[in-house]
């Protein structure tokens, strides 16, 4: 039996007060052939391609319930990995935003062949480091699109300090649609560790499930596909004996 996942369904059966089923699809889009097909486009690059079977996008992105008409925003896009794969998948039927931190994918993929439609919005959001401070802060009201179909996230969430944290989970929840889904995905950290040097880039994921209901989202469901049970939570993500195959947690919210 895996003991951290688990756990991690016991805080959220027994602590929440809720139960976590899977919701089905309900629209019959076979996501993950779809993504499996974007997967071997020219525009990935081998290092890219190299990174497939540790982070699993069909699977992820078909747990997530994404489809190829929804009207996604991918929050912190960073170089563009999955902005690869997901502006592609929407562009015919759907649509795709990329919000805060587009600096990179502005200037490597907009208006390229096949990113011609993809959408940057808030650009206006400030991050920053305090002096000695070991999180970025945020300030944003508003990602400047609304009724959307889901926001999902990488690996951003462990960037930020509480506030900077519930200033993104308060902008996801304001762009979406009643009904949208909050997809988040980051690296694990032991429940309630106290800060130390190893864990700055891992997050406590049951926090990160207070935080976000917190700010007014449903918990839907959580997914193993990222566990690592070789990744002791001991080490910095980027330790020899860990890098690029990090425990992940992967969350999945509703708003009401």
């Amino acid at each position: 039996m895996k003991l951290r996942t688990t756990a991690l369904s016991l805080v959220v059966t027994m602590a929440l007060g809720i139960s976590a089923p899977a919701l089905a699809d309900g629209h019959g889009h076979d996501i993950k052939e779809q993504v499996k097909a974007l997967l071997d486009s020219d525009w990935r690059t081998e290092s890219e391609k190299q990174r497939d079977r540790n982070r699993k996008p069909a699977q992820t992105l078909e747990f997530f319930g994404l489809r190829d008409d929804m009207r996604i925003a991918e929050l912190i896009p960073g170089g563009g990995w999955y902005t690869k794969i997901l502006a592609p998948l929407v562009a015919e039927k759907g649509q795709y935003y990329g919000a805060i931190g587009t600096r990179r994918i502005k200037e490597s993929l907009v208006g390229k062949p096949g990113f011609e439609k993809i959408q940057i919005v808030a650009e206006d959001a400030k991050i920053w480091r305090e002096e000695g401070a070991r999180f970025n802060s945020m300030e944003i009201d508003s990602l400047g699109v609304d009724n959307l179909d889901m926001v999902l996230t990488f690996r951003n969430y462990h960037n930020f300090n509480a506030e900077g944290r519930a200033a993104m989970n308060n902008v996801a929840f304001k762009a979406l649609k009643s009904g949208g889904i909050y997809a988040v995905v980051d690296h694990t950290a032991r429940h309630m560790e106290p800060d130390n040097a190893s864990n700055g880039r891992r997050v406590d994921p049951v926090l990160a499930i207070k935080e976000i209901l917190a700010a007014g989202f449903e918990f839907v469901d959580y997914s193993d596909l990222h566990y690592r049970e070789d990744d002791e939570l001991e080490y910095e993500v980027g330790a020899k004996s860990v890098t690029g195959n990090t425990d992940r947690w992967t969350l999945k919210f509703r708003k009401p």
